[in-house]
């Protein structure tokens, strides 16, 4: 059985690589974004979206993992026993690191805030059973950094934090 910490992280990342319908993944919605606000933001490749917590310096060095990308998994779970007969009945924190890099600090600033857009627009289309004892009740928090040195001239990430229910066993 795979653990629920690793299981919460595989399902968030399937929510932001696969739509409803064509289009409506994260590429389709960066792709929408680049028509209507006529810039050009590079799309995130399926690729890059990785199940890691290995921080972006030490991602730089020894994943072969390029920008854009985002990396996804658990970073907390709390039994708070809501359901007394339940072995796990709480909740879990999932988070979504969201990376960019750019020649100049616009482009970096622009394209972080149209990937956090994209994604936080895929998890308001995710409201609800998530299946296997987890639910998303719709809340997420987003924060990002200050642009700095790094990647490709400058790097700059928001990390964009999940809770969800979980009532299993």
């Amino acid at each position: 059985m795979t653990p629920l910490s690793l299981l919460a992280a595989q399902t968030l990342l399937a929510k932001l690589t696969t739509g409803a319908s064509p289009g409506d993944d994260l590429t389709g919605l960066i792709s929408a974004a680049n028509t209507a606000l006529t810039t050009s933001v590079p799309p995130i490749p399926v690729s890059e979206i990785v199940l890691s917590s290995a921080a972006p310096d030490l991602a730089d060095r020894n994943v072969q993992l390029t920008y854009p990308r985002i990396n996804i998994y658990t970073s907390g779970l709390k039994n708070t026993q809501v359901e007394k007969f339940r072995a796990f009945s709480g909740t879990l924190t999932v988070v979504a690191e969201i990376w960019s890099s750019g020649d100049f600090v616009s482009q970096s600033d622009t394209w972080i805030h149209v990937y956090t857009e994209c994604c936080s627009e895929l998890l308001q289309k995710s409201v609800g059973d998530w299946g296997n004892g987890l639910f998303y009740s719709g809340a997420y928090d987003v924060q990002f950094t200050a642009p700095r040195p790094g990647g490709l001239g400058f790097v700059q990430s928001a990390r964009l934090t999940v809770s969800l229910g979980v009532s299993a066993g």
